[in-house]
């Protein structure tokens, strides 16, 4: 009786010790699959020094700054908390052309959205605490922008 007891307690503390880096590596698991990565930074310098993309609209103050991108190139989505304006140099507003392809958790619905700031390659709308951003854009789109 009490080898049983001891060997069950063993099953049960090996299957925790693999079922819990098992859990955690779930969302890195489905990424792979899907061809997709999130990420998460906590500034602009650090979004510039570890993400391998360019994202130049994004403001000086940006912090939570939220990621979801194709691991083969475009297309990805940005949110972050900013209470800054876009720059008028990089950014101009125009009607919106395109949606974002992967979405961002938390972000508002671009397609009650008439209206964007475009970005060089990215369209940019607000949010209630900064901006949620995704590119590719509509060529159109694209063409009015200050930054090509």
């Amino acid at each position: 009786m009490r080898s049983t007891r001891a060997l069950r307690l063993s099953v049960a503390a090996l299957t925790a010790a693999f079922l819990v880096p098992s859990l955690a590596a779930c969302a890195a698991v489905g990424d792979a699959l899907q061809r997709e990565a999130t990420h998460e930074f906590a500034s602009r310098d650090e979004l510039a020094h570890e993400w391998s993309r360019e994202a130049p609209w994004v403001p000086a103050d940006a912090e939570t700054i939220r990621i979801r991108e194709s691991l083969g190139g475009e297309p990805a989505s940005l949110a972050l908390v900013s209470a800054s304006d876009l720059d008028p140099e990089t950014c101009a507003d125009v009607e919106r052309r395109s949606a974002p392809t992967l979405a961002v958790e938390k972000t508002p619905d671009v397609y009650k959205i008439d209206r964007v700031f475009v970005c060089g390659k990215w369209a940019v709308v607000p949010t209630e605490d900064g901006w949620y951003g995704w590119t590719p854009v509509h060529p159109d789109e694209r063409a009015a922008s200050p930054t090509r």
